[in-house]
């Protein structure tokens, strides 16, 4: 009956991590089916933890080890993490569970959901990693074997820690952005490869980790290379560092000081293509003193109430915006900090675009310019007012 209880668990285990794979894979899956297999993945979170409700029971029992705590730790994250990645999807749902769109302010649900998800991908490696040694334990094999796969996994790992630097999945972690921006052209297949190999490096982790404390229980006699979890998992990410400066990503181009860099080379169909838009716009636009004039219009604001996501204080409106010039380039932190006296962007960097402002921080920037270029400031701001 042990025997069979156990096999349960195994088989939800890698159901569950089967499934967390394709939720990472959304691009290759679609809304429909990434909303359905979350459900999928809800149920198996549940399931899990009825299979394991005698842990439950055992939590405050007995002497806590260091393996012991990080388990337990693990754990509550995780299922935290899962939880709350579960209600923000709900929240949002418009095929699986409709009627349950709204329950929470969708701006919120949108960027909490995003960041707990990623934060369940990790404490799902590292659980994964934490049970390796129990998961394993009846596997036989001598020095060599182990040496193998351990140098095989340390390799392994240090690909997915690079993947995972390379994707930007801090940004997620730690709520940088509203919105996941993912490769939409990528090779369905190789999108399910890098997402086993950056969980595969939590997995490693996770594993070394435990393999560390293990042997710290045994007594000093009968401990074996004492060291070589912290080596490895040393080596893995190092190796995982190195690749990040290696290869940086193809989308952006950047610098040691944080500024944005043009690729240096052009071929000559680009840049006769480069010329064609170029002119174009000449054509279309009249530039003076490298700003555009934009020839007003009318349009509709906000977004319609089929659209899903859509925030509930939106009203789709019409709005008529009279003609105006608009600089060619963004406005540079530099430039900001030059005629404010502060810099609040997040992404600093002196050539960067300047970001987190408000609109009123605008408006004063560009009367600040004004008087900057000699003109006359077109905006009065009083308080609670602007004119």
């Amino acid at each position: 009956m042990q025997g069979n209880n156990r096999t349960v668990k195994r088989t939800v285990d890698i159901c569950m991590t089967v499934l967390l794979l394709c939720l990472m894979a959304y691009q290759v899956t679609g809304e429909e089916a990434h909303e359905w297999i979350g459900i999928g993945m809800t149920v198996l979170v549940i399931l899990h933890q009825i299979l394991n409700r005698r842990w439950y029971g055992a939590v405050f029992k007995g002497k806590y080890n260091a393996y012991c705590s990080l388990q337990t730790v693990i754990n509550v994250l995780l299922i935290a993490a899962f939880i709350l990645t579960a209600f923000c999807g709900m929240s949002m749902s418009t095929y699986a569970v409709p009627f349950l769109y709204g329950i929470a302010k969708v701006s919120f649900v949108r960027r909490t959901h995003l960041a707990l998800s990623h934060w369940a991908f990790v404490f799902m490696g590292l659980h994964l990693g934490l049970n390796v040694p129990v998961m394993t334990a009846g596997l036989k094999l001598n020095e060599k074997q182990k040496a193998f796969l351990s140098a095989i996994s340390c390799f392994a790992g240090g690909i997915g820690l690079f993947l995972f630097l390379r994707n930007a999945m801090p940004d997620y972690l730690f709520f940088r952005v509203a919105f996941a921006f993912l490769d939409y052209e990528k090779a369905g297949i190789l999108v399910f490869l890098e997402n086993a190999l950056m969980l595969g490096f939590w997995v490693f982790a996770g594993d070394q980790v435990a393999a560390f404390c293990l042997n710290r229980l045994r007594k000093p006699e009968d401990r074996k290379n004492p060291h070589l979890p912290v080596i490895l998992l040393m080596a893995s990410i190092i190796l995982g560092l190195v690749l990040n400066r290696m290869f940086p990503s193809e989308n952006i181009n950047s610098s040691e000081d944080g500024n944005w860099n043009a690729p240096q080379e052009t071929s000559s169909a680009e840049t006769s293509e480069n010329a064609r838009e170029s002119t174009a716009a000449q054509n279309l636009s009249d530039v003076t003193d490298e700003f555009v004039y934009i020839e007003g219009g009318t349009f509709l604001m906000g977004s319609p109430e089929s659209e899903n996501w859509r925030i509930d204080d939106e009203t789709q409106h019409e709005v008529t915006v009279s003609s105006f010039y608009i600089d060619l380039y963004e406005s540079t932190q530099s430039e900001y900090e030059r005629l404010m006296g502060n810099n609040p962007s997040m992404f600093v960097g002196e050539k960067l675009p300047v970001e987190n402002i408000t609109w009123l921080d605008a408006v004063q920037y560009a009367n600040a310019r004004s008087i900057d270029a000699g003109l006359t400031p077109v905006y009065t701001v009083t308080e609670g007012d602007v004119t």
